[in-house]
């Protein structure tokens, strides 16, 4: 074997400035351990004597010997009379794998939405994203600094599920008074955000092949969920007053867990009818079902005073409340909020404690104090009057720019608003055109079933974290994209 040539593989392989960095005698052990898993250097191969293999590469005697005393503590080698040779571990492997050998997804993610790149963050119109350069940092930094100066050791280790009173009875305040839902801090679990919460319900409050009913279209975080708990999902079409099931729907498929966004249906904007509200709840209790209520942004309402949630509409409501921050402060702090009926939250809470461990406490402590000081509502209130003003010039914009090519759908709420594609070009395809225009343009279909998007083209705009001023630009480069979208179409 020629040590030289096998190096400069190696080290051309990693790339010249990496391996410039590292150490010579790390180096060496890295290639010959490298090799020896590979089968390059096969079991019971005798390596030259450090003495001879230093002479041969250029280097120090030294630097060989300290990677063979590595590779001989950790079992690749083996020094013996004759020599160093490579042990014999079991590291012959078949040099082809067979077809349908080769490792893959299980078939219950097949059918999961995929998150878009991260670089998505960057760019215009991504639906979700908050208005980040209005986040008041310097209060929240300072509310953490003293969470951390008031923390003790206690502090540093995994929280239990029922820790952390303060917050819990914080956000439980707040919900009464704002969201008119009934709790108490005893009903109140903190989560590590809405998919942590959608997780722990798909796998504590129903058997695998259990019936989930969902929005079609609908949040793909929520069919994540399911699919993984290996519920079988049952799309349910939505109409201008929300979640609409027919008589079949509960007839045929009996749900066990009924996932709904009503104060903004995601992603369409509708908002669920006072009278489809109480007809859910009273259906959901006569079938034994479960209705998963995501608030995710109802704090955001244009036009008149936020609707109650459907939580606080009757006494023991069969609702699990599902609430974030991350929509109202940012998302990297990754804290959300269940609300449990009263009767399932003891033995819940149990359940989730041992499926999911808990950390970041001094976020939590951080957070409680930022919305005991006031600054939550006065951030709140802000963000309110600024998502307004920023979803009316979108509007104003698409109304000059693309009269004829979109039509704007929905309740006006929230972050981001959906529209109709009025022309003969697949959103997609819209979609894929946006990105050279750097834009992020959701398509529609996507968030439907695979099989249920007929009737569904359009596109899902998030406004959020875009300036006013920019929206007539934005707006024009949107009609630029979806002319160019539709003249490849044509090509094709």
């Amino acid at each position: 074997m020629d040590y030289a040539v096998m190096l400069s593989n190696f080290e051309r392989e990693g790339g010249r400035d990496a391996s410039a960095r590292i150490p010579q005698q790390q180096r060496l052990y890295d290639c010959l351990r490298a090799a020896i898993l590979k089968g390059d250097i096969r079991e019971g191969t005798r390596l030259l004597p450090t003495r001879e293999l230093a002479a041969d590469l250029g280097v120090a005697r030294n630097s060989l010997l300290y990677a063979y005393e590595r590779l001989a503590e950790e079992g690749f080698v083996h020094a013996k009379r004759q020599g160093t040779v490579v042990a014999s571990v079991g590291l012959r492997q078949s040099t082809a794998v067979a077809p349908g050998e080769a490792p893959v997804l299980s078939r219950r993610v097949a059918d999961m939405v995929r998150p878009g790149a991260g670089m998505d963050d960057l760019l215009p119109f991504l639906p979700g994203t908050p208005a980040l350069d209005e986040f008041p940092l310097a209060q929240w930094r300072r509310c953490v600094e003293r969470a951390w100066r008031d923390a003790g050791t206690a502090d540093l280790g995994y929280m239990r599920y029922d820790d952390n009173l303060t917050l819990r009875q914080a956000i439980a305040e707040y919900l009464r008074v704002s969201r008119g839902v009934r709790c108490d801090a005893d009903q109140v679990f903190v989560t590590d955000g809405t998919q942590s919460a959608l997780d722990l319900c798909a796998r504590a409050l129903a058997e695998a092949e259990d019936i989930a009913w969902i929005e079609n279209p609908g949040y793909g975080g929520a069919r994540n969920a399911f699919l993984a708990a290996d519920l079988r999902l049952v799309p349910i079409p939505v109409d201008a007053d929300g979640l609409a099931p027919g008589p079949q729907h509960w007839r045929d498929t009996p749900p066990k867990l009924i996932y709904i966004t009503p104060s903004h249906q995601y992603p369409l904007g509708a908002v669920m009818s006072l009278e489809r509200r109480l007809t859910l709840i009273a259906e959901a209790r006569a079938a034994g079902a479960l209705i998963i209520e995501d608030d995710y942004d109802s704090e955001f309402r244009h036009h008149g005073a936020p609707l109650s949630a459907v939580q606080g509409l009757a006494d023991d409501a069969p609702v699990v409340y599902l609430g974030t921050f991350s929509k109202v402060m940012f998302p990297a702090l990754r804290i959300g909020f269940m609300v449990l009926p009263r009767a399932l939250a003891p033995a819940f809470l149990r359940t989730a404690g041992a499926l999911m461990l808990r950390g970041r406490i001094i976020d939590q402590l951080a957070l409680a104090d930022f919305i005991e000081a006031g600054h939550f509502t006065r951030h709140l209130r802000r963000m309110r009057r600024l998502y307004a003003e920023r979803r009316m010039a979108l509007e104003d914009a698409l109304q000059r720019h693309l009269s004829g090519l979109l039509t704007v759908s929905g309740g006006a709420g929230g972050m981001h608003l959906s529209a109709r594609i009025d022309v003969s070009v697949a959103d997609t395809e819209v979609s894929r055109a946006g990105r050279a225009h750097g834009l992020v343009l959701r398509a529609l279909s996507p968030f439907c079933l695979p099989g249920t998007q007929a009737g569904y083209n359009g596109l899902v705009l998030g406004y959020g974290d875009v300036p006013e001023r920019k929206m007539d630009h934005l707006a024009q480069q949107l009609r630029s994209t979806i002319k160019t979208a539709s003249v490849d179409s044509c090509v094709m």
